[in-house]
């Protein structure tokens, strides 16, 4: 499938970005994944939301104008004659100084922008049907690093512990914050089941007044699956959690735009519950599976 890359296509093999980019040369950018199905982007106007929302408190942009970013996804799903697909927008700084400031004291810098589409990652059934083993990272984020909670371009520290995770048969590492508490998996929201409630980490934009930031990213899967709990009768409470809560946990399960809900059946070498996939789970998965079928019209 063809690269959109600064309003033009490009074949994967054609597609040039400069040496001197911000992104290539200090991580400078951001980034969403997300899925389209049925040849629409499911919940395409949160991801940009998100984006934007990022690119004004970090600096990248002061006001980012999302409706060309949404008009070259959709762009990118008519090229390509997309019905089902995995992508990634990725938005740098371009190849101009972030020092370099108008009169208004911004960043004067014509930003990159990439729309890289790709075959959805394929899982295993399994995963699904019996859960997946989790191992425990950290203390690794912090409230202190203003990035935390952001799809920023730096994700070295989260892609290695995911390979140590891996090593150890693994499917995902969750990650504690400095004071030992859950933040998230590597690249995935956790949330747990404890006698019927729905628990999650506060998310950034979640904390109570006056409280440091949260170090965990607003996942737009996340969302969607908070929303089923809520219309569905499952109580929701967003709160501090300890490793405790982990490893005494009913059911456990993560989510991303990937692989949606994804249950946990095992912390370490430690079963959660009884070992295999929860009801509160199997019915936030249904939950999911049906959003996305009432908004984009697919049929699975």
């Amino acid at each position: 499938m063809d690269i959109y890359l600064n309003g033009q296509f490009h074949a994967p093999e054609d597609a040039r970005i400069s040496v001197e980019d911000a992104g290539f040369q200090h991580a400078v950018g951001l980034f969403e994944t997300f899925q389209a199905y049925a040849g629409r982007a499911f919940r395409l106007e949160v991801h940009l939301g998100r984006l934007a929302d990022s690119a004004r408190q970090l600096g990248l942009a002061a006001e980012l104008n999302t409706a060309p970013l949404a008009d070259a996804v959709a762009q990118t799903i008519a090229h390509n004659q997309i019905d089902r697909a995995r992508l990634r927008l990725t938005l740098t700084a371009g190849t101009l100084s972030l020092l370099k400031t108008g009169s208004d004291g911004q960043p004067q810098a014509r930003q990159t922008v990439a729309i890289v589409p790709q075959p959805p990652t394929r899982y295993d059934p399994d995963y699904f049907e019996k859960g997946v083993t989790v191992t425990v990272h950290g203390p690794a984020a912090s409230p202190f690093d203003e990035t935390a909670g952001h799809k920023t371009l730096n994700y070295w520290a989260r892609l290695k512990a995911l390979r140590h995770a891996a090593t150890l048969g693994a499917a995902e590492a969750i990650w504690l914050n400095v004071t030992n508490h859950l933040a998230s998996g590597c690249v995935s929201n956790v949330l747990l089941v404890k006698e019927g409630v729905l628990l999650t980490p506060f998310a950034r934009g979640e904390e109570a007044e006056g409280a440091l930031p949260a170090p965990v990213l607003p996942g737009v899967t996340r969302g969607v699956v908070l929303e089923v709990a809520e219309a569905t009768g499952v109580e929701v409470r967003r709160k501090m959690l300890s490793i405790d809560d982990l490893l005494t946990a009913d059911e456990v399960m993560l989510t991303n735009s990937g692989w949606g809900v994804l249950p946990v059946s095992a912390v370490e070498k430690q079963a959660v519950g009884t070992g295999g996939v929860g009801e509160v789970t199997r019915q936030l998965r249904s939950g999911w599976l049906s959003a996305i079928a009432e908004e984009t019209g697919w049929d699975g």
